[in-house]
Order: C-alpha cells, then sequence, then structure tokens
C-alpha cells in the first residue's frame, strides 16, 4: 500500500538549560487513504511532530517524507496537495465566513467553490456571518473548512476536538469520516480515546517523545489479554494489596493500590463470582464496582503506569 507520510528517527530539542527533547526519535508510516491517529497526554510530543509533519516547524534530525516527496525539495508542491487545521487557528473576525473561504481558496491552485465546502460543513446559513459572531463549534468548523477548501489529498488535524461541546464534537467527527470516505489520508492527534476509537484504522501512543506503541485500537486492546476491565474498591486496604487478585479465573492482569484496582479480564462472568468471594472472605468491604470494555487508556496505563488525562508537561511545546 502507499505510503503518505513517512518519518525516520524524527527529534526535536529545544534549547535551554538543560535542553528539552520534545521528541526522541520517532518512526511513523502512514498509508494512503487511513485514518492515523497520534495519541498521547498533554506535552507528550504530538503537537511537535505534526508541525514538522507539516512542514511548519523543521526537526532537529531525520527525515520526512509527504506524498513521496521531502519538504525541503518540493515544499511547494507539497502545500498545494495537504490541508491543515492547527490546535488553535486565528482567522480574521472581521471576515465573514464566505470572504475567509474565498481567501484560503486563492492560495490553492484548484479545490472546490468555496460555497461547496462551506456545505460540506454545514454552515451554508452562515456564510455571511461575521467569524466574531460564531460560536466554538462553527468557528471549528469554519478552520476545518479553510483546510477543505484546497480539495487535499491529505489532512493534518491537530487536537480538532479540543474544548468543543458533545454535539459539536460529533459534527467534526462527522466531516473528517466523510473525507476518510473519499479514500483520503488524514494524520489527527488526540488526547480523546473516544475521537481515536471511533475515527481511527491506527493510532500511535506517544508519550514523553517516543512511541511506545502502535497498531489498531483493537490490536492495542488485545495485547491486556483480555477485552474487559473490573474496576473496584476495597475499604480498609488502602495501605498496600492485603489481598492478591492474580490468581483469580479469567484475570490477565492487576493494575492499581491501595485500595483501588483495575482487573483486566478474558470473562467478567468467570471473575466476578470469586472476586466477590474473596472480598468476603477478607472481612473488608467492597465500596465501588464497575465492569467495562477495555479502552486505549488501559493500553497507556500499562505502558505509561499512568492515565492519558494526566498531565506530563515537560516544559516544551506538545
Amino acid at each position: 500500500m502507499t505510503c503518505a507520510i513517512r518519518c525516520h528517527q524524527l527529534t526535536k530539542t529545544y534549547p535551554g538549560r538543560p535542553p528539552v527533547e520534545a521528541v526522541r526519535g520517532i518512526d511513523l508510516e502512514i498509508r494512503a487513504g487511513e485514518c492515523f491517529g497520534v495519541l498521547g497526554p498533554n506535552g507528550a510530543g504530538k503537537t511537535t511532530t505534526i508541525e514538522i509533519l507539516e512542514g511548519l516547524m523543521p526537526a532537529t534530525s531525520g527525515t520526512v517524507e509527504v506524498l513521496g516527496m521531502p519538504w525541503d525539495k518540493a515544499d511547494r508542491e507539497i502545500r498545494q496537495r495537504i490541508g491543515i487545521s492547527l490546535q488553535e487557528t486565528r482567522l480574521s473576525e472581521k471576515l465573514t465566513v464566505m470572504e475567509t473561504l474565498t481567501l484560503f481558496r486563492s492560495f490553492y491552485r484548484q479545490g472546490p467553490d468555496p460555497a461547496e465546502t462551506l456545505a460540506r460543513v454545514s454552515l451554508q446559513e452562515k456564510a455571511n456571518a461575521l467569524l466574531k459572531n460564531l460560536s466554538g463549534g462553527q468557528k471549528q468548523r469554519v478552520a476545518l473548512a479553510c483546510a477543505l477548501v484546497g480539495d487535499p489529498e491529505i489532512l493534518f488535524l491537530d487536537e480538532p476536538s479540543t474544548g468543543l461541546d458533545p454535539q459539536s464534537r460529533r459534527e467534526v467527527w462527522a466531516i473528517i469520516e466523510e473525507f476518510g470516505r473519499q479514500g483520503r489520508t488524514v494524520l489527527i492527534t488526540t488526547h480523546y480515546l473516544e475521537e481515536a476509537e471511533r475515527l481511527c484504522n491506527r493510532v500511535a501512543i506517544v508519550d514523553r517523545g517516543r512511541v511506545i506503541a502502535c497498531g489498531t485500537p483493537n490490536e492495542l486492546i488485545a495485547t491486556l489479554g483480555g477485552e474487559h476491565v473490573i474496576e473496584f474498591a476495597v475499604a480498609g486496604d488502602d495501605r498496600g494489596p492485603a489481598v492478591a487478585w492474580d490468581d483469580l479465573p479469567a484475570v490477565t492482569e492487576v493494575r492499581g493500590d491501595h485500595g483501588k484496582y483495575a482487573l483486566s479480564v478474558t470473562q467478567p462472568h468467570v471473575a466476578l463470582p470469586p472476586l466477590l468471594a474473596r472480598v468476603n472472605e477478607s472481612g473488608r468491604e467492597l465500596t465501588g464496582l464497575a465492569i467495562r470494555h477495555a479502552s486505549l487508556d488501559d493500553v497507556f496505563v500499562r505502558l505509561a503506569g499512568r492515565h492519558l488525562e494526566e498531565d506530563s508537561v515537560e516544559g516544551a511545546p506538545q
């Protein structure tokens, strides 16, 4: 399958005392026609990586190819064939939506009519509205329209739904899914698990500037050894694991301590009865119990020892 984006041993070091290594040898191969997600907590190096791939920032070392071309030899050609929506897009609020799209369309040698692109993001009724009068979700859809108006082969999206309400977030997802159905390539960075699991064919989990896992969401979740997680809390067990759980039937992995635990299990109905019996035998009280499907967050916890939602800012841009 054709490779749309490739980078090898990508690094980015910001000067300082000491220097900050934001990206530390990342290798990626993103296939043409797939939606590829770069998933990780704040400060993991996601935005730095995507800005290098977009040609907005030079790498300290390593190689990058977009559509088979290096940035230093074909920057003009690459820019005509990609669309970019930044984490924070600041457009002129004194322009109308249509004026904004018309301006962006003028930057490209080909592409749909701005009115057609506006319909694509369901903002026809806002064509003559000033940007300053739009809601946050509407502004995000305008930013997406600006990225789409040049009819790109690759769409770069950096945290496209951050700060949006659930309805606006799903509207943005629908636009991305429609783009993918046309056989185009999407590279998206996110720290939202639901976003990655819904949109992405494959994901790379990034932490502290390195790729720590890569595969389809189902493949990564399968590495846990169980598709389900039993979460529970035990009163009086806050000083350490007074009761063992790893020998229970159907349990493949135990995470947690100090009274709060998460068990990866293959069959919840097999693991639950002996779990409850053991809690009862210990003389302790169960203070919480939930059963859910395993997620990419469980994969990240296993690999990094903390949740995706926890910040890991190291003093450099993301």
